[in-house]
């Protein structure tokens, strides 16, 4: 495994392994001699396991760590407390037993890797100061939202377990969020993070009723929408395949810009931590319908690839640190709580 992983990243021009251990006790011993940029971690290692290995690395020789895990059940909850420990993202290996192979991670694995060299950068170096589209004094909505959607990538189940359990239990607005996520991932991350929060956390089953106070994560390997028959009809989420083509499955464009055609000016949109440029347009269409669109600010971004995009663009009305996220939206449902 270890020399088919390094077959990977060396036949790539701007990567190089500079050492493989067999061991957590061996990988901290090298990380220390050599000083990678990146560290991929296996969580099935003999003597110091993977989780022990981490959070050694992040208490002495913090770095990002990228974690290679089994896609099962079992595999994503250790994945999920890998994160939480701080490793930067995760690669999903599904194995054929009678086989080794797994070149078909190649690409997710290098994509990775490169942008947690980048992060390092300034994660783990120097940050920027926060960049604000808004003075700090939050103007009240003309109109009360009536849902939130957020869109959210690499660095994602950390920043939604900082930010979630911030939300009262009486938030009279719906959130809706899609995670970046491998099949079998999402259930046991919604229900990691209903255990964290006041406010109740849910992957959603297929036409069921948007109610205020709820959280809904969209299921790995199906989109996520928001229907609603008529004008004064309830919404409702929808789950399906379709687009297949999707370079995200599901896609935050999808569920932001279905989001947009429903509730027009009374949409919110989030766009936080992630590679690449998905929720880019259903951002813009939230903007453009006159919505509220929130950007997580670069300082705080694990990756500030999704939100530069649509602050690139000139449709973000906010862009603020992690942690003021909720401030923002609690503020401006405060207006349909008190009517």
């Amino acid at each position: 495994m270890r020399t088919a992983l390094t077959r990977m990243v060396n036949c790539m021009p701007d990567l190089e392994v500079v050492a493989s251990a067999s061991s957590g006790s061996c990988a901290l011993e090298k990380i220390s001699e050599l000083d990678p940029d990146v560290v991929t971690l296996d969580v099935c290692m003999p003597g110091l396991d993977g989780l022990a290995t981490l959070r050694c690395i992040m208490s002495d020789f913090p770095r990002p760590v990228i974690i290679v895990s089994a896609s099962t059940e079992r595999g994503a909850e250790t994945t999920l407390n890998a994160l939480s420990a701080g490793a930067f993202d995760y690669v999903p290996k599904s194995l054929n037993p009678m086989s080794l192979d797994i070149t078909h991670i190649q690409h997710d694995l290098i994509e990775k890797i490169r942008a947690a060299a980048q992060s390092r950068e300034t994660s783990f170096q120097c940050r920027k100061p926060p960049t604000r589209v808004d003075s700090g004094t939050l103007s009240t909505p003309s109109v009360a939202p009536e849902i939130v959607a957020i869109g959210v990538s690499t660095g994602g189940p950390k920043a939604l377990e900082q930010i979630l359990p911030r939300f009262p239990r009486d938030l009279p607005v719906p959130i809706l969020i899609v995670q970046h996520m491998p099949i079998g991932f999402t259930a046991p991350f919604a229900e990691r993070l209903n255990n964290l929060c006041s406010i109740r956390v849910k992957q959603p089953d297929q036409a069921e009723v948007v109610q205020p106070g709820m959280v809904y994560i969209a299921p790995a390997g199906l989109h996520m929408r928001a229907t609603r028959r008529t004008p004064n009809s309830k919404a409702k989420i929808w789950l399906t395949s379709q687009p297949e083509d999707a370079l995200h499955t599901p896609s935050i464009d999808i569920l932001m810009k279905s989001v947009a055609e429903i509730f027009r000016n009374r949409a919110i949109g989030v766009i936080m931590t992630g590679m690449g440029s998905d929720g880019a347009e259903g951002i813009s269409a939230i903007f453009r319908s006159g919505g509220i669109t929130i950007g997580q600010d670069e300082s705080t971004c694990a990756v500030y690839g999704m939100p530069k995009v649509c602050s690139e663009l000139g449709v973000l009305s906010r862009v603020v640190p992690l942690c003021d996220i909720p401030r923002q939206i609690i503020q401006a449902t405060r207006r349909l709580r008190q009517a």
